[in-house]
């Protein structure tokens, strides 16, 4: 059991909000976020991606929200981590606003070296990663954790060496003396240097590989932690940051508060659907002369009391019936008792077109609300070799500007597996028994 996707971007923008000391950041929740420092916003990984129990992986959740908003107070910008620059320089940041952020916030040394052992359980032995990508992970491994999964030639893995113990002095200095991205990014060009690869080098996506779902080997957990502590310095040993402590009470609170509440998210969907991120005000998808033009398309369509002519009634209409219509006119109640499910494509074959695609999706929504139909949305795409379900307005709850912002969040990528949709459809279906599936 976790909490709701609403109210777990409730409390990552409260937390991101007072650890940076910004009232207007923004946090985004899931594949489809984007951090944009210029924009006031950070990304974050969904939990459901994480690997471990509930409370491990609303701990690892939390500490990602810790340094998201390090970034926001630290930081002058954000590159891509797709080429071998912006990576090394991401790792050197990491490190540069983590020594910045536990001079303040020395609650979260736990936290840190318990979502530390975790990152290096997700990383690939080297013998795993070919090309020169394997240079760049190693550093990586070295510089973050103190040690590489695998062997490296001796000449490769000196170079490695010699590269994180710069890269650590630079980041080290920089929190020192208040040096900023700027200064990081000049060091970056010489640890690219020194590991003897192309800046523009690309990082394969699967790095670090997923674990969502697995379970956590405690041994294996306890080892990690033991072989990242001398690298976090300072801090709790493994065995309390093993607990959890303040945060597992708190997790607990956060379960009790949204059993009361009902989660005040999205509400349910298929089983392991989840909730698109929340891509702020929907306007952008909001096209108002699509949704007038279809109101009044269908706007006698809309139940409720209405006047119609027939053949018998409570008023005689003489016009009416020169007309050629029927000579009554009688009040008749309409209703609409289909229920609908909407089903939207958002593999890679729509991005081309996501957007206008959107636009009619929220105009069929709002059409169908304005009617008073019954009906439920949601979408699937795959991330990674997973196929993902969202949930953007289950039946029963209303259609508003949250599920549009839902909507807006969804990305259009990868393949389109249709067996694997309708089979975590289909439990949903079962139950439900729409009238209409769209």
């Amino acid at each position: 059991m976790t909490p709701g996707d609403g109210q777990l971007a409730e409390i990552a923008t409260f937390l991101a909000r007072r650890w940076s000391g910004s009232g207007s950041l923004e946090v985004g929740v899931g594949p489809g976020a984007r951090t944009s420092l210029e924009a006031g916003r950070i990304a974050v990984a969904h939990p459901g991606s994480l690997a471990g129990g509930d409370l491990d992986r609303y701990r690892q959740f939390r500490t990602s929200v810790w340094y998201g908003a390090m970034r926001a107070r630290h930081c002058e910008r954000v590159l891509s981590t797709d080429h071998a620059f912006g990576f090394i320089l991401d790792a050197m940041e990491t490190r540069r606003v983590e020594l910045l952020g536990r001079r303040e916030w020395r609650g979260m040394d736990g936290e840190i070296l318990f979502a530390r052992a975790h990152g290096l359980l997700s990383r690939p032995r080297l013998g795993s990663v070919y090309g020169r990508a394997r240079t760049v992970e190693a550093f990586y491994q070295v510089f973050m954790f103190g040690s590489a999964k695998g062997e490296l030639p001796p000449g490769q893995a000196r170079r490695v060496a010699e590269a994180a113990a710069a890269a650590e002095a630079a980041a080290a200095e920089a929190a020192r003396d208040g040096l900023g991205t700027g200064w990081l990014e000049e060091r970056t060009g010489e640890i690219v240097g020194m590991l003897g690869i192309d800046s523009l080098l690309t990082v394969p996506v699967s790095l670090p590989f997923s674990r969502a779902g697995m379970p956590a080997d405690e041994d294996e957990l306890r080892r990690a932690l033991a072989a990242v502590s001398g690298k976090i310095g300072g801090g709790p040993g493994p065995g309390a940051a093993m607990g959890g402590g303040d945060v597992a009470a708190e997790y607990a609170a956060l379960l009790e508060e949204g059993a009361r509440s009902g989660n005040r998210g999205a509400g349910p969907g298929p089983v392991g659907s989840r909730v698109p991120p929340d891509a702020g005000p929907g306007g952008q998808i909001y096209d108002a002369s699509l949704v007038a033009g279809l109101k009044a398309r269908f706007r006698e369509w809309r139940r409720g009391w209405r006047e119609e002519h027939a053949q018998s009634g409570d008023e005689f209409d003489w016009e009416g019936h020169a007309d050629g219509h029927g000579p009554f006119i009688a009040d008749s109640r309409r209703s609409i008792r289909a229920r609908i499910v909407l089903l939207l494509d958002h593999s890679s074959s729509i991005a081309p077109d996501a957007l206008g695609y959107k636009k009619a999706t929220l105009a069929l929504c709002e059409v169908l609300a304005f009617l008073g139909v019954r009906f439920a949305a949601y979408a699937f795409s795959t991330e990674g070799r997973e196929v993902v379900c969202w949930t953007v307005k289950p039946e029963g709850a209303g259609w508003n500007r949250a599920a549009a912002r839902r909507l807006a969040g969804v990305a259009a990528n990868g393949s389109t597996p249709l067996a694997d949709v309708y089979a975590k459809m289909l439990p949903m279906l079962q139950s439900s028994r729409p009238d209409v599936l769209l």
